[in-house]
């Protein structure tokens, strides 16, 4: 009898796209059980490309959580929707990501922006899986209303509901994205690769999430951090310490208040749970020293742009 022939090995690349705030980032977080992209409730978290790498049974799977797709105004968001737009078309497949749930009357409403957006994926050329997420928050009867109503806005190679939250069928979206993704004789990244994000990066991400967690409305879309120091040498030497430095810029003196807060609270605030995920992250204790200053129109410039890696 002859042998039975082994699956092939499947590796590719996977861009996760759709409307801000769809859930790109807390599925990313889900999948590789590690907080690499950081995730608030305000639209425009995410700036840049993160890639995260899973790798499962006979595959590995190179994901890139974007920037959400919207009509961008300003040079700041023009540059993420640049940023989402680039990496469609430099991918093996790609996730779109929409919400389940229905309207008044049962009805679900494709808006003009998520159909400019499934436009884009369609102009990508790239296969593309559909994924309806929050069903946690949808009974299970709204569910197949919305897959009608998005079934026949683009050919889309499959469509599957799930909860980035909870968890809920994201192991059959993952066997979906495996399905679609190129045979290969060899993985993309080393096993132990999760992501191409620096610890320095992460630092500076993880303090931009808690400026963003914290502080009011006008903050999230003009705050940056940059890391200046990043001091490691107490943890190679056996001392368990990690010496961090992080610049805090915002457009106005009234953003630097409030970010600062009465006596400093706000800020101590924002690096005392800034400390605790970089401790956790680290596997080590953080010193971690924020300083806050105004950059006037600091979004509008390509070099602040550029210097903050988001292109």
């Amino acid at each position: 009898m002859a042998a039975k022939k082994s699956a092939p090995f499947r590796a590719g690349s996977v861009a996760i796209v759709g409307r801000p705030n769809v859930g790109k980032s807390t599925l990313l977080n889900r999948i590789l059980g590690e907080h690499v992209a950081i995730v608030t409730p305000r639209p425009q978290t995410t700036r840049t490309r993160i890639l995260g790498v899973w790798n499962g049974k006979g595959a590995q799977l190179a994901l890139f959580d974007t920037p959400g797709l919207h009509r961008a105004k300003g040079a700041l968001n023009r540059r993420m929707v640049e940023v989402a737009l680039s990496t469609l078309k430099a991918v093996d497949a790609v996730l779109m990501l929409v919400e389940a749930g229905t309207g008044p009357g049962g009805r679900v409403e494709v808006g003009e922006a998520t159909r400019w957006a499934i436009e884009e994926v369609a102009r990508s050329g790239r296969p593309a899986i559909l994924g309806v997420n929050k069903m946690d928050r949808a009974p299970r009867p709204t569910l197949l209303p919305v897959i009608d109503a998005y079934r026949g806005l683009h050919a889309w190679e499959e469509i599957v509901p799930f909860s980035a939250l909870t968890g809920e069928n994201v192991d059959a979206l993952l066997d979906a994205l495996v399905t679609h993704a190129p045979e290969a004789d060899a993985p993309l990244f080393p096993p132990d690769v999760l992501t191409d994000q620096a610890e320095r990066q992460l630092a500076a991400e993880y303090v931009r999430e808690q400026v963003m967690l914290h502080t009011r409305e006008e903050i999230p879309y003009a705050a940056a951090v940059e890391v200046e120091a990043f001091d490691e040498s107490a943890r190679r030497e056996g001392g368990g310490l990690v010496r961090i430095a992080a610049l805090i810029s915002v457009e106005r003196d009234s953003q630097k208040a409030i970010v600062i807060g009465k006596r400093g609270a706000m800020l101590k605030r924002i690096g005392t749970r800034a400390r605790e995920r970089l401790e956790a992250l680290l596997g080590c204790k953080v010193f971690l020293a924020l300083e806050v200053k105004v950059d006037e129109r600091w979004s509008e410039r390509a070099s602040s742009l550029d210097r903050l890696g988001i292109r």
